[in-house]
């Protein structure tokens, strides 16, 4: 190789680099859902359930949702309650007969992006 080939493989290796270094922190920006209480797939105690969500990632409460899916398949929205810290949503779901639910989010990173998800749960007796 000459010097001039060893330039453009030098540049050509450097832009590769600084592509993959920022794909790779844009998508570790995005909001992942990390740990869910009920855990998918837990059973827990009725009536009354507190739902924590804890991401990857700083989220913006202000702009997230957190709803349950009934079993009869109707959604009720929850209210958020105050962020135990920058990365963990947490909302209580009150007076829940047995069944099957499922905690529908949707949350706002600190990357701008949207994400959503769906953590399944039976509330048993």
């Amino acid at each position: 190789m000459n010097a001039k080939s060893h330039t453009v493989f030098a540049a050509a290796a450097l832009l590769a680099l600084v592509v993959l270094v920022v794909n790779v922190r844009m998508a570790a920006a995005h909001a992942v859902l990390l740990e869910s209480s009920p855990a998918a797939g837990a059973s827990v105690k009725a009536p009354d359930v507190l739902i924590r969500l804890r991401y990857n990632v700083r989220v913006e409460a202000g702009r997230s949702r957190v709803s349950l899916l009934l079993p009869d398949k109707s959604v009720k929205t929850l209210t958020i309650d105050q962020q135990p810290s920058p990365d963990t949503l947490t909302a209580k779901a009150a007076g829940l007969a047995p069944g099957d639910y499922r905690i529908r989010w949707q949350v706002l990173a600190s990357d701008g992006h949207i994400t959503r998800g769906e953590v399944p749960f039976t509330v048993t007796s």
